[in-house]
């Protein structure tokens, strides 16, 4: 029977310092990383909330507009305007039109 001998495994001087090196750099790595990817979160949580604002702004805008569209083409202001130009409501010229 043969004797198998046990190789040691050694490791060189430049071997260890990679490995000490990479051990080290690593979670120094990581944690530049994580504070890194937060810090772009928070900034586009930031610009989310900026346009949610602009757009609830904006509907507010939008709804005033509606109500003053509205209150610009109902029949009294219509009248009125019509009667300043120096027209008159003739019901016999309307017209309706059915399917």
């Amino acid at each position: 029977m043969r004797k198998t001998k046990k190789r040691k495994l050694r490791f060189t001087k430049g071997e260890k310092v990679v490995y000490f090196i990479g051990f080290i750099l690593s979670p120094i790595c990581i944690l530049i990383v994580q504070i890194f990817c937060g810090a772009n979160i928070g900034n586009l949580n930031i610009s989310v909330e900026k346009l949610k604002y602009e757009i609830q702004n904006q509907e507010k805008t939008n709804e005033s507009m509606k109500m003053q569209v509205s209150e610009l083409t109902s029949f009294d202001k219509i009248k009125n305007v019509v009667q300043d130009m120096g027209l008159a409501y003739n019901n016999e010229n309307i017209v309706t039109v059915e399917k």
